[in-house]
């Protein structure tokens, strides 16, 4: 037999394992899901954003050809809400009365043999509507406004006395925008029911959610229900909540008897799957005049539905950003006429480290002191809500180095200094930080005949390379070249797992991913513990190594013997194991466990003339523990900053003042940064593995945006004097 030749994969560039299925189409998304005897669905949405529906006519819509059923309130059997899940509340079910909460409210779903049938028929469907007067503004008086202290609000020492004894005191109001998620794939689910057992493809980032979500409006048993997500067209948060079009897709399988295909329209992706809620943020910072922080409070009130208990936790990052004795926090929510929020690509965060990091800014600019020695100089050493060590922290390594490729020392410290032209050049930084996050997980691994090994679990890849990984992990812990390694996901028949989010998955996963492939090899050692043939006989984990397909004693490669003989000799066609992960308690390590930092240093040029604005060059330094595979990580933070830059200076959902409807519902008008508005960027890690998880991981996903719009925001000012405190950043703001 040939000998494998296994070389250590974990931290090299590695091409994507499913890229060759992607850029040749053989990559199965939802939308490219058939059956036989498939029918079409299409939504009926409000024209209004509150009231109620006096009168909802079918009889056009049922007489064209082709069309199935028309389902609506009066008609459609009631589905139960969904449960409650690590991130909240599930939205309000689909059509269970005649209230309209929200303009874009799923009225009816048509369906039909075709998809253009059903798009006629749902244009045909009529509705009488009562209205009532909508809560749209968030400053209206009416609105009832949600808090949540025990969960979301942090206090320690009384930042009030602290910010009125304060040598320097810096306040300021801070804005930003909502804005839609918009990925790539429009969101697609196909249903089909065989008698009570339901399939499902979606485009979801939680698989195991829309499981129970369905198994609950259904009343069916959890293990009825199969979701499959092996492929999803990007998500960016807005797959992390089961949304009615899933319910509804389901709902018209049932009814009809037949599997059911339900895309979104891009206008009903922006009112469907969620948004980033806009928020309106106070801070005020005190400081001393050598530039101690002495007291800081941050207070943010964010957007949420009439029916929604979501509230955005914009400020709470605040709490453990930087060294200070007296801080307080507080979030709270203001019910109104709108769809349900969801998360956003680093939800609150994003718009809390704005706030914070141009306040940081503008008191750097009262004390004249250089904006990275003010972050440096409150470094937070220890977490500052609880006093514990973090588990690591690299931060200063990230502003030092990060600055050292920027070139952070030519800046001059007075605005509207630095000038290339006609242009105005500016330069601006941030400080960033992510919290730590992990949830529950569960991952098999299998090794056949062939030596090939298997390892699975329920998750989905939403275009982070979490396939690539987690078979580059997998093949180092077992000894094996990639080639021989395969991993699965997307199919809740697979292992529990958690949803593709929160920057938790790498590091929740990749740790079930060692603990099965660990208990892999054990459970080869146990096959061989008495066999007098084996050289590993009596052998135990800490007595061997895995390398090249084989198992050896620790320091004597000749004694050992390959997976396949092994199987082979006791006639075993496959083992399997399952391994499972839970996050640590701090108390129970002695240590507060550490999310991703880092540093963006930003440059910006402006024409004072015509009030242009261009993003010409970044630089992000990220302490992400121990970096799996460079080319992803890399890739993952260049993505983020380009949402970043949207975030900046472009994205901003509109919606009418007067009736709720969203304004751009398209992306011809709903501006995203494109090729020409992307810069220089550079990426450098630093730091090294986190000891909370075996896998060392603090995960990149979210912290690839945080910190971008401040850094370009303060950058803004250093060119041209101009203070912006309201997202983003536009023409008018510079003229």
């Amino acid at each position: 037999m040939t000998t494998l030749r296994h070389v250590p994969s974990v931290g090299a560039g590695v091409d994507r394992v499913d890229g060759p299925a992607k850029v040749t189409g053989a990559a199965a998304y939802p939308g490219d899901v058939h059956y036989p005897d498939l029918a079409h669905a299409a939504l009926v949405r409000s024209t209004i954003a509150a009231g109620r529906v006096r009168a909802i006519t079918t009889d056009a819509a049922e007489a064209v050809p082709g069309v199935l059923a028309v389902l609506t309130h009066a008609n459609a059997p009631r589905v139960e809400r969904a449960p409650d899940t690590a991130l909240g509340a599930a939205p309000p079910p689909p059509l269970r009365d005649d209230r309209i909460i929200h303009h874009g409210q799923y009225l009816a779903v048509v369906v039909a043999e075709t998809a253009e049938a059903a798009n006629e028929a749902a244009r045909l469907v009529r509705v009488d509507y009562e209205p009532a007067e909508a809560l749209l503004d968030p400053h209206d008086p009416r609105a009832e406004t949600l808090t949540d202290p025990a969960r979301l609000d942090t206090a320690r020492g009384d930042a009030a006395t602290a910010l009125a004894s304060a040598d320097v005191l810096v306040e300021a109001t801070y804005t930003t925008p909502e804005e839609t998620n918009n990925p790539l794939g429009p969101f697609t689910t196909v249903a089909a029911w065989d008698g009570t057992a339901l399939t499902v493809h979606d485009s979801t980032q939680w698989p195991y959610a829309v499981r129970a979500a369905l198994a609950r409006a259904f009343d069916v048993p959890e293990n009825g229900v199969q979701v499959l997500a092996r492929h999803v067209g990007g998500g960016f948060g807005a797959g992390l909540r089961v949304w009615p079009h899933v319910v509804l897709a389901a709902l018209a399988a049932r009814v009809t008897g037949r599997p059911v295909r339900l895309e979104l329209t891009r206008p009903q992706m922006f009112t469907g799957v969620g948004h980033r809620p806009s928020t309106v943020q106070r801070v005020r910072i005190g400081a001393t005049r050598d530039g101690d922080l002495v007291g800081v409070e941050h207070e943010s009130t964010s957007v949420t539905a009439i029916e929604d208990d979501t509230i955005e936790p914009a400020a709470a990052g605040t709490s453990n950003a930087y060294a200070c004795p007296n801080v307080a926090t507080r979030d709270r929510a203001v019910r109104l006429h709108l769809p349900s929020p969801g998360p956003m690509r680093a939800p609150g965060e994003a718009q809390g480290n704005f706030a914070l990091e141009c306040a940081l800014d503008e008191l750097a600019h009262e004390l004249r002191m250089d904006p990275l020695q003010l972050r440096l100089r409150n470094h937070a050493d220890v977490q500052q809500t609880s006093g514990l060590p973090w588990s690591s922290n690299a931060l200063r390594d990230a502003y030092e180095q990060g600055a050292a490729r920027f070139g952070w020392h030519r800046r001059t410290p007075d605005p509207g200094s630095m000038r290339d032209g006609r242009w105005l050049v500016g330069l601006g930084m941030a400080g960033v930080t992510f919290p730590w996050y992990q949830q529950p997980c569960r991952a098999r691994a299998s090794m056949d005949l062939r030596g090939t090994a298997l390892v699975r679990s329920a998750v989905t890849d939403i275009g982070t390379g979490t396939a690539t990984v987690m078979t580059q992990l997998a093949a180092d812990l077992l000894g094996l070249p990639l080639a021989r390694v395969r991993f699965d996901l997307g199919d809740t028949d697979m292992p529990m797992a958690p949803q593709a989010g929160g920057s938790g998955l790498t590091g929740a996963l990749g740790s079930a991913v060692h603990a099965a492939c660990r208990q892999l090899v054990e459970a080869f050692l146990d096959l061989v513990w008495d066999d007098p043939g084996s050289p590993l006989r009596g052998l135990g984990p800490a007595d061997v190594t895995v390398a090249e397909g084989r198992i050896h004693r620790t320091g004597q490669p000749a004694l050992g013997e390959s997976y396949t003989d092994i199987l082979a000799r006791h006639g075993v066609h496959e083992l399997t194991a399952d391994g499972d992960s839970a996050p640590p308690r701090p108390e129970d390590i002695g240590m507060a466990p550490a999310g991703a930092f880092g540093a963006r240093f930003v440059e910006v040029r402006v024409d004072p003339s015509l009030g242009l604005l261009r993003v010409s060059r970044v630089v992000t330094a990220v302490d992400a523990g121990r970096v799996l595979n460079a080319k992803t990580a890399t890739s993952q933070i260049v993505g983020g900053t380009v949402g970043g830059i949207g975030m900046a200076l472009m994205e901003r959902t509109e919606r009418d003042p007067g009736t709720g409807r969203v304004a751009d519902a398209t992306l011809g008008d709903y501006l995203v940064p494109v090729h020409a508005d992307v810069p220089e960027m550079e990426v450098l890690f630093v730091g090294g593995p986190d000891p909370v998880n075996p896998a060392g991981t603090k995960g990149v996903g979210e912290i690839g945006l945080v910190g971008v719009a401040a850094a370009v925001a303060n950058a803004v000012f250093h060119a041209t004097g101009r203070r912006v405190r309201d997202l983003p950043i536009t023409v008018e703001d510079l003229l």
